[in-house]
């Protein structure tokens, strides 16, 4: 099993070597728009999901097969949510001792309650929490969070990690047509963003395939408008090229099933960052993946995108708790089962 991906490049930390620390998908929230599907069963408690020795392991072999300049970050961004993983310290600890590389933390930020892991974390030279809501009422509409995790707490986990943390504090906005982009949800975001003081805020929108069907990208009017609103450190970042790495050719369909597992894409940008493996190899890596079902297409209006054949994605075209295609019914715990 690789925990370890890329790099791939990022609109936030250039070229990125991805640890990821969780299995598919581990996740206390059940976002509308995740690209992983949805969490199915959610999961609350923190635990050593994967052995904390085998995952650096791969971080120490994956940076010496690393040619120079070829890595501007080293990020723990996971099929699920990260700070789950209880030897999270220990792996921040431990990649620190291998390389000087910065080193970020991608999460939804609902465990900064936790004293402990906001220490934890406290060691990365970024960490970028989700912040997509301004009321209660819309975080739960898309962020879908285990029952007992508040929106009030959310925010004041961010704010007493905001008060700890001295380095890159990089929030992401995530915006959805109809949910979180109208005048009033934007101005109640702003005030929320006030009180974390973040350093940058990302405003971005589901360009792919979301866990639910009818999640539609917010306009360019309301991407204009979130970047008014939300104020001078909000910005839209570029969509720039797709890159991929560190791929040979004994090592492709592993290499594709690492990356659409964390980051599905669509068939042409495989192609186009296909390198000295070449088209035809990679469309026959996507053949002998898909027959062996380890892979999978979603279909969406705006794109199709190959995932991991595990992911759990709902085929229903309006809101609500409809039928998944996979797990009906099964997406959000009942309140009796919160801990």
């Amino acid at each position: 099993m690789h925990y370890v991906f890329g790099p791939v490049t990022s609109r936030r930390l250039g070229r990125s070597l991805g640890i990821d620390p969780v299995p598919l998908k581990t996740c206390n929230w059940n976002c509308v728009y995740c690209q992983l599907g949805r969490s199915v069963p959610m999961c609350h408690n923190r635990e050593e999901f994967v052995p904390r020795e085998a995952i650096l392991t791969q971080v120490e072999h994956a940076l010496a097969a690393a040619p120079e300049g070829s890595i501007d970050w080293i990020t723990f961004v996971g099929s699920g949510e990260p700070t789950l993983h209880s030897g999270l310290g220990w792996l921040i600890r431990g990649v620190r001792s291998l390389t000087d590389l910065p080193l970020a933390v991608i999460t939804n930020g609902s465990l900064l309650t936790d004293p402990t892991v906001r220490e934890e974390l406290s060691a990365a030279d970024a960490v970028l929490p989700s912040i997509d809501a301004g009321t209660p009422a819309a975080f739960w509409r898309i962020n879908r969070p285990w029952p007992s995790l508040t929106f009030e707490a959310h925010i004041s986990g961010l704010i007493q990690f905001r008060a700890q943390f001295t380095a890159k504090l990089w929030a992401e906005v995530m915006l959805v047509d109809g949910m979180n982009d109208s005048e009033s949800e934007l101005r109640a975001l702003r005030q929320v963003l006030e009180s974390i003081h973040p350093d940058q805020v990302s405003v971005l929108s589901p360009i792919r395939a979301p866990a639910e069907a009818w999640v539609r990208c917010a306009s360019s009017q309301s991407l204009a408008r979130a970047q008014t609103v939300l104020g001078a450190v909000a910005q839209a970042p570029p969509a720039g090229p797709a890159a991929w790495s560190l791929l040979s050719d004994n090592d492709l369909c592993d290499a594709i099933l690492s990356l659409v597992t964390r980051h599905p894409m669509a068939e042409d940008e495989l192609l186009s960052i296909s390198g000295s493996n070449g088209p035809p190899r990679v469309l026959a890596a996507l053949r002998r993946l898909e027959s062996e079902a380890l892979i999978r297409t979603i279909v969406r209006p705006e794109r199709t995108t190959w995932c991991n054949a595990a992911a759990r994605y709902s085929d229903t075209s309006a809101p609500g708790d409809g039928p998944s295609v996979d797990s009906p019914r099964a997406a959000v715990p009942k309140p009796d089962e919160a801990d």
